[in-house]
């Protein structure tokens, strides 16, 4: 159970880490005087790359590298990388020569941008490796059932301690340290300590390899589909390619995409046995079902970009909006990083309502819950644009337009309707799209297509920097003056919200038509379900199962 501890304490890490990064939007616009959308489009192509990583990071440890390499990977660069953020700072490096001790923008030169952008690249590569891994990994260390149980209570207390902790550190205790070296520099430290920890039980850890990756069988089929594209298909379906003739076909043999079958049809020179050694020519029915069943979700998978534009704006024009406004509850001024652990527990509220009440539904629980999403973004969209409107107004009563700096006299906790509303489509699309896939997937496929889904997200916040600059470009036609300008106070995010409102709606008609074209699969019988639980219990399989439960917590 020691293991337990060592590998968990990489989680413990992040979560520190995620608070600190929570700033970074008012770090880029406050010290290096970037322009609010500049600031906001550096900080959306981080998200969208560390979203979209996990997928080639799953990849690479099913075909190549097994967890723990993958560990050992992500933790260093998870360690070097907030390091070189940290280190990247103004004084710094500057303190040796004894010039630019303070956090100015003239103090930022070659050397620190080089250190942030290398150091924000790492951090990417570090949450997308322990992503994937750390949760597989704590599985692969689990102990037999019935072994040590009064231990792994203890660990387990001592886990949820330290997720209780770690964030109320981050929320209250990190903001007030002042110095940016110090907010980044406690982060690097806890996340060396954690990687040493990791490392101390190298000796001890069970270490699996690589599996071998179903994607690689899906990109095995279009090969050999695009082979035999000019041999026609068998007239009797039991001519094509199964693993074993003598047992029936594992997938209900489906009558789309009939171009694909052509990758099972057998080669005519090679016996049975031999055809598996030729995968890249002739693949199984059940590898040719699973590409099937990919390709058949790509229109609801482009319905996720949008719900990820809108996802983009929580760690930047929110984090903006609350800047300068007033934090105060009575004689103490509230940290900027408590709305983040104000979201994460809306996260699981939503979660929780989720559980309780879509589960009734059966196969149709997961699109009526991206379906609440998206009508929840819309709403989002709108009532962030509506307080938008109102701060605006009250600079203006104020005549702060062209004060940035200045205090506003409005309470911040006018931005707490939007992120609970926001919490309510991070929560529900991420339990509806996870659930859609449990149901709909098969078994071999189920953790790419989850990661598919967040890549897609990601691309949403790579995208929400193309629809700043093309809702900009369109604002300032005829003269007129761009939404956009360099602070927020001249700026008119109100209108985007508005177009973010719109863009939203649209997306969700278009999710009811193609919800509402897709085949589901039947429900699965409840000895079935019955079975997968017993063996959840057990801790063997399953996201339920095993030491890395509390991981999961409810959201």
């Amino acid at each position: 159970m020691k293991s337990f501890v060592r590998i968990s304490s990489l989680l413990w890490a992040d979560i520190l880490v995620g608070y600190a990064l929570f700033a970074m939007q008012n770090y880029l616009t406050d010290v290096w005087k970037l322009d609010v959308t500049h600031a906001a489009g550096i900080l959306n192509i981080w998200g969208g790359i560390h979203r979209i990583l996990p997928l080639f990071f799953l990849f690479l440890v099913d075909a190549f590298l097994g967890n723990f390499k993958m560990l050992v990977i992500s933790s260093v660069a998870y360690s070097v990388g907030i390091g070189f953020i940290s280190m990247s700072t103004p004084p710094v490096l500057a303190n040796s020569t004894g010039m630019c001790k303070e956090y100015e923008p003239q103090c930022v030169g070659h050397t620190q941008k080089v250190l942030f952008y290398i150091g924000m690249a790492l951090v990417a590569v570090g949450i997308s490796g322990n992503l994937v891994s750390v949760k597989s990994f704590l599985e692969e260390q689990a102990e037999k059932p019935g072994q040590g149980n009064e231990r792994i209570d203890c660990f387990r207390i001592l886990g949820y301690i330290l997720v209780a902790l770690f964030p109320v550190v981050g929320a209250i205790a990190l903001p007030y340290i002042k110095p940016w070296s110090l907010r980044f520099g406690i982060p690097a430290i806890c996340t060396a300590v954690a990687m040493f920890m990791f490392f101390s039980g190298w000796c001890t850890y069970t270490k699996p390899g690589p599996k071998g990756s179903p994607l690689t069988n899906v990109c095995s089929v279009f090969v050999a589909s695009a082979s035999n594209i000019s041999v026609p298909l068998p007239l009797d379906e039991r001519e094509l390619y199964n693993e074993n003739d003598q047992e029936p076909m594992r997938f209900t043999h489906t009558r789309c995409l009939r171009c694909l079958e052509k990758a099972a049809i057998r080669l005519s020179d090679k016996s049975t046995a031999e055809q598996a050694n030729y995968r890249w020519r002739v693949c199984t029915v059940a590898a040719v079902e699973e590409a099937k069943i990919a390709i058949r979700m790509i229109p609801m998978w482009l319905t996720f970009i949008v719900i990820g534009i809108i996802s983009s704006i929580a760690n930047t024009y929110f984090v903006e909006q609350a800047n300068h406004l007033n934090r105060k509850i009575g004689k103490w001024n509230v940290p900027l990083p408590i709305f983040l652990l104000f979201f994460q527990q809306a996260k699981c509220i939503f979660s929780y309502l989720y559980t309780k009440s879509l589960t009734a539904l059966q196969k149709y629980a997961p699109p009526t819950g991206i379906a609440l999403a998206m009508i929840l973004s819309v709403l989002c969209c709108i009532t962030s644009a509506k307080i938008e409107l109102r701060r605006l107004k009250v600079i203006r009563k104020h005549d702060l337009l062209d004060k940035p700096n200045d205090d506003i006299p409005m309470s911040i906790y006018w931005l707490l309707f939007q992120y609970f509303l926001l919490a309510g489509v991070d929560s529900l699309s991420e339990k509806g799209i996870s659930s859609f896939y449990d149901e709909q997937a098969p078994k071999s496929m189920k953790g790419y297509l989850n990661h598919f889904s967040q890549g897609v997200s990601g691309l949403g916040f790579m995208f929400s920097v193309l629809s700043v600059y093309a809702v900009g470009k369109i604002s300032e036609k005829g003269g007129r003056q761009n939404w956009f300008q360099p602070t927020l106070n001249r700026s008119r995010l109100d209108r985007y919200y508005w177009v973010l409102a719109a863009l939203s709606s649209v997306n969700f008609v278009v999710y009811i038509v193609v919800a509402c074209c897709y085949r589901y699969k039947p429900p699965q019988p409840p000895q079935q379900l019955n079975d997968e639980a017993a063996a959840a219990a057990n801790g063997g399989g399953g996201d339920g199962g095993g030491e890395s439960a509390y991981l999961s917590c409810c959201c």
